[in-house]
Order: structure tokens, then sequence, then C-alpha cells
């Protein structure tokens, strides 16, 4: 019964994972296609291996000035959210009183708040501070993913024995001495899991970059799958394959990533 239930599962899962490879394999099938093979047939394979499209599209866009932008953003915005994020979590752990419950309870709110209902007013105060088609200025904004790392590393962080802060500030320690020395070393498994769902978040995010950035050398990697799309007709080979250059990097990242995603998030629902 036991084996009969093994296989029934695998069959279950194997069907799934089968159903949700179909897009990808449409996308990368296509990259290899001219537009009248897509018409002809999108699901079918290609009548050989054709890397023009590729060669295209390195030739005609900024790939890598896009990659690059999208790499800088993508490394400052991660380092600061997790350093804000982590700070703010050992701050209102060790923290007591009204105060710590009512920035919580402001932390949760903020939380809550759909980030599309807020772009006007972003815009108009990244405007006054001159950030408006600027990377800097998407680094600021991503900056607010500070929020969600907070909620998850504070989670890991109830986990650690208090036992250890009270015994660094009795041997005379302060507060950013034991954050910096006992729990960043700690709460590494963490930092690295919510660094890769940042990383995933920031490196596929369209609507952000879209309307914060307008000249061409400053755009996203995302932003050149757009450049496809003209006002009339769509450039599918062209588009399949801009899609395929910005996923490919991410599949990878995760890949290698996994692994550290699994163990921070078991670990931080494991108490000792």
């Amino acid at each position: 019964m036991k084996q009969l239930r093994s296989i029934v599962l695998s069959i279950v899962m194997l069907t799934i994972a089968g159903i949700v490879a179909i897009p990808f394999y449409y996308i990368v099938v296509n990259t290899l296609k001219t537009q009248p093979e897509i018409s002809a047939s999108p699901l079918g394979l290609p009548s050989g291996l054709d890397f023009s499209n590729y060669s295209e599209v390195f030739a005609t866009l900024p790939i890598w000035q896009s990659f690059l932008n999208t790499l800088y953003v993508g490394v400052v915005s991660i380092t600061l959210m997790l350093l804000i994020g982590s700070m703010a979590a050992y701050g209102m752990l060790i923290g007591q009183g009204l105060l710590t419950r009512l920035i919580g309870v402001m932390c949760l709110i903020a939380f809550l708040v759909p980030g599309q209902t807020t772009l006007i007013p972003l815009y108009r105060m990244l405007s006054g501070m001159y950030l408006v088609d600027t990377l800097e200025g998407l680094v600021v904004l991503y900056m607010a993913g500070s929020i969600f790392c907070y909620f998850l590393i504070i989670g890991y962080m109830r986990t650690l024995p208090i036992e250890l802060f009270e015994s660094a500030r009795i041997d005379g320690a302060g507060a950013f001495r034991i954050y910096w020395s006992i729990v960043l070393p700690l709460i590494r498994p963490i930092l690295v899991t919510v660094g890769v769902f940042q990383a995933m978040w920031v490196w596929n995010d369209f609507i952000t970059p879209n309307v914060f950035i307008n000249s061409p050398d400053k755009q996203t990697l995302v932003l050149q799958v757009y450049s496809a799309v003209g006002q009339f007709s769509t450039d599918w080979p062209a588009f399949m394959t801009l899609s395929v250059i910005v996923l490919a990097p991410l599949v990878v990242f995760f890949i290698a990533a996994q692994r550290h995603i699994v163990s921070g998030l078991v670990t931080g629902s494991v108490k000792g």
C-alpha cells in the first residue's frame, strides 16, 4: 500500500512538473525559429539549431549594459535590504515597551500596503530628490523590501538563545557589537534565504524600472524584453529570445542557491 501511494504521488508530481515546464519549453524552442515557423508550429521542434535570433538581439540591443545595470541595482539594494531588515529585527527583538509594539504594528501595516498604490507619491518624492531616471533611485525604492526581510529574519532570530546576548552584554559588549559579532554569523542561513527571494524579485521586477527609468542606457534587463513589442505588432522571436536571456541567469542562480533556501527556512522553523 505504501509503495502504491509512492508511485501515485510520483506520477502526480511528474504530471504537474510537466505542465509547469510547458511554458519554459515553448519559450526556449521558439528562440530557435523564425516568425513564420512560430506561426506554423509554435509547439513543434525547430527544423535546426539556428541561433541567429540571439546574435541579432545582442547586436541590436544594449544587453550587456542592461545586465550590468541590473547587477548593480540588485547587489546594492539586496545588501541594504538585508542590513536594514536584520538590524530592525534585532532592535525589535531586544526592545521592550509600548513604542516597540507600535513600531511592529506600523511595519505590519507597511507590509500590507500594495506597492502599486504608492507609485504616484513615490514618483513625486523621488522627483524632488532628483533620483528619477537614476539607478540609485531604483535602489532607494527597492529598499522598501526591507520590510519583507524584517519579518522573515525576526522569526528566525526568535529561535536563537537569548542567553548569548545577555552574556555578551554582561561582558561589556554594546548593542552594535552584539549584532555584528554574534547575531549576524548566527542568522547567516536566513540571510541567504531572504537574499535569494529578494534577488528574484529585483531581477524580475518590471513595473518599478518601467515607471522610474527613461534613459535607454539606464534600463534594466527585464525592460529590454518590452523592446520587442511594437505599437501594432510583436517580434515574437526576439521577444522569446530576450525572455530566455533574462531568465537564464536567474534559473542558474536559483538552482545553485536552492539548498540554502531550504536549510534557512527549515532551521528557522525549529526551536533550538
